[in-house]
């Protein structure tokens, strides 16, 4: 059955995605004893496994209100490539100028430093199989099954696998947002193609039934793959009404996100200009924007964020438009907090 032994920890973190990972930091920096599992080979999750390597938003209006262990990392990965920072206080344009973009293997290894430096105990390629009473924790390990205990056990999962381990509710939306494969494709000058001419035979392939008409995009509606191209391929398509909370949803979800590129890649290859199109990277894992949320103590509704409630309870900001990917229509549904707005989240939430 391999390792059975028990340790114990103050605090264990499950998941060492984008706040799991500064989960596990804060409580090694407070002393705790701690231990952060992480199902990949890599900590920072969606900016890193996921392809969307450009975090934010930390600024509202012209000030900062979202700092601490997350903003230390953006900014020592931007500093670590001799990057620069945006200006925080022109919002003339989209909220995407006002993101931080980061190298996801600079990002990836500071979280590595930053987490060792503060005594974090890391298991990759390790997953909670078992949470029984006590915070009992059973470890699906490369060797077998461990057991490990915690005063306190952190659910960062994104999928609430280990409210779901510990049998209490959930929130499972009947329709969920579609997730995206980002890669970055190169061998082609977006500025040389003909975009009516391309998006014609795209449209006819959809027609057809040999390629998706998201495969290029977002849009349900319209036949394009213009997105992608001037994107190169960087969140630029959606996959459809698969649900990735569990191993079963999950490997559905990356054989269908590969499956698309594919169908991409081939057809593009035929258009003119694109024949020496290259897929130079594409990111480990397709990413997920929905699968189910924690019922928590307290639920944050659209009124509540778009009105900026300040709750008597509240941990912390937030600051993004309400953003909503969609399987209808142009694919995107997306409402801009009014100026002066900064929401805030409520214990418990």
């Amino acid at each position: 059955m391999g390792e059975t032994v028990s340790h114990h920890y103050d605090v264990i973190v499950l998941g060492g995605g984008t706040a799991g990972v500064v989960a596990a930091i804060q409580a090694g920096r407070a002393g705790a004893k701690t231990l952060l599992v992480e199902k990949t080979g890599m900590l920072g999750g969606t900016t890193t496994t996921g392809g969307v390597n450009f975090p934010g938003l930390f600024h509202a209006w012209g000030k900062q209100v979202i700092a601490g262990i997350g903003w230390e990392l953006v900014t020592r990965a931007v500093a670590e490539a001799d990057g620069a920072l945006p200006d925080f206080t022109d919002y003339s344009g989209h909220h995407s100028r006002l993101q931080i973009r980061v190298n996801p293997f600079i990002y990836a290894a500071l979280c590595d430093e930053a987490a060792t430096k503060a005594g974090v105990e890391i298991l990759f390629h390790t997953m909670a199989a078992g949470l029984a009473p006590g915070w009992r924790v059973t470890l699906c390990t490369k060797t077998g099954l461990q057991e490990v205990t915690g005063t306190v056990v952190v659910d960062a999962t994104g999928d609430a696998n280990a409210v779901t381990l510990a049998g209490f509710p959930l929130n499972i939306s009947e329709e969920l947002q579609p997730a995206t494969l980002s890669c970055r494709a190169s061998g082609y000058d977006p500025a040389t193609l003909d975009y009516d001419a391309i998006d014609r035979a795209y449209a006819a392939e959809v027609q057809a039934g040999r390629l998706e008409i998201t495969d290029g995009s977002w849009n349900t509606q319209v036949a394009s793959c213009r997105q992608w191209l001037q994107a190169r391929g960087a969140n630029a398509s959606h996959i459809h009404h698969i649900n990735a909370r569990d191993s079963a949803g999950k490997s559905r979800l990356e054989l269908e996100a590969r499956a698309s590129l594919l169908r991409l890649y081939r057809f593009l290859r035929t258009q003119p200009g694109l024949e020496n199109l290259v897929i130079e990277s594409v990111a480990p894992e397709c990413g997920v924007r929905e699968t189910a949320t924690i019922k928590g103590k307290k639920m944050i509704t659209a009124d509540d964020y778009r009105t900026g409630r300040v709750w008597e309870d509240s941990v912390c900001y937030a600051f993004y438009p309400i953003d909503l990917h969609r399987s209808t229509g142009d694919g995107l549904g997306k409402e801009p907090l009014a100026e002066g707005v900064v929401p805030t989240v409520p214990r418990g939430a």
